[in-house]
């Protein structure tokens, strides 16, 4: 008795559920290079797609999900399939975004001090404590222009 393995094939519906990726968003990333073009039924010439292509559009979800760019993801694509070679600019391309992300997190922590800081205000303002509201709120209008100043970056 011989194994017989079943391909699994997914539609774009299919696709989009299992990646989060709308298939606006897939179809768009075959369009621009970002994927390979991928199959069509014979009969219906809808997409198909298999578990290799699910592994590699999982990728690009998870890419696409640090904010990396079209371009950005295109090139890694394209620097993936040329393997050890592009090691260096592989490793350039994630380190510039790793560096984004870090500013976006020191970003989304001022902004939430922020938000603590209107909350004190707040409730100084409601327990009647002027002094201390008055202390806040020049502390928030600092951090206010701190925020301005780390956006230009």
């Amino acid at each position: 008795m011989s194994a017989r393995t079943t391909r699994h094939v997914y539609t774009i519906k299919d696709a989009a559920a299992l990646t989060g990726l709308p298939a606006s968003t897939l179809r768009y990333y075959e369009s621009v290079g970002v994927i390979a073009p991928v199959s069509r039924g014979e009969i219906s010439k809808h997409r198909v797609y298999d578990e290799d292509d699910l592994g590699q559009l999982l990728a690009i979800a998870c890419l696409a999900a640090t904010g990396m760019s079209v371009n950005d993801m295109k090139e890694y694509v394209a620097n993936g399939q040329l393997g050890p070679t592009a090691a260096s600019a592989q490793i350039a391309l994630l380190t510039e975004r790793r560096q984004q992300l870090a500013l976006e997190a020191q970003q989304v922590a001022l902004r939430q001090r922020y938000v603590d800081l209107k909350i004190d205000y707040w409730r100084a303002i409601d327990a009647g404590d002027e002094p201390r509201a008055a202390l806040l709120a020049a502390e928030a209008s600092a951090l206010a222009d701190e925020l301005h100043h780390t956006k230009k970056r």
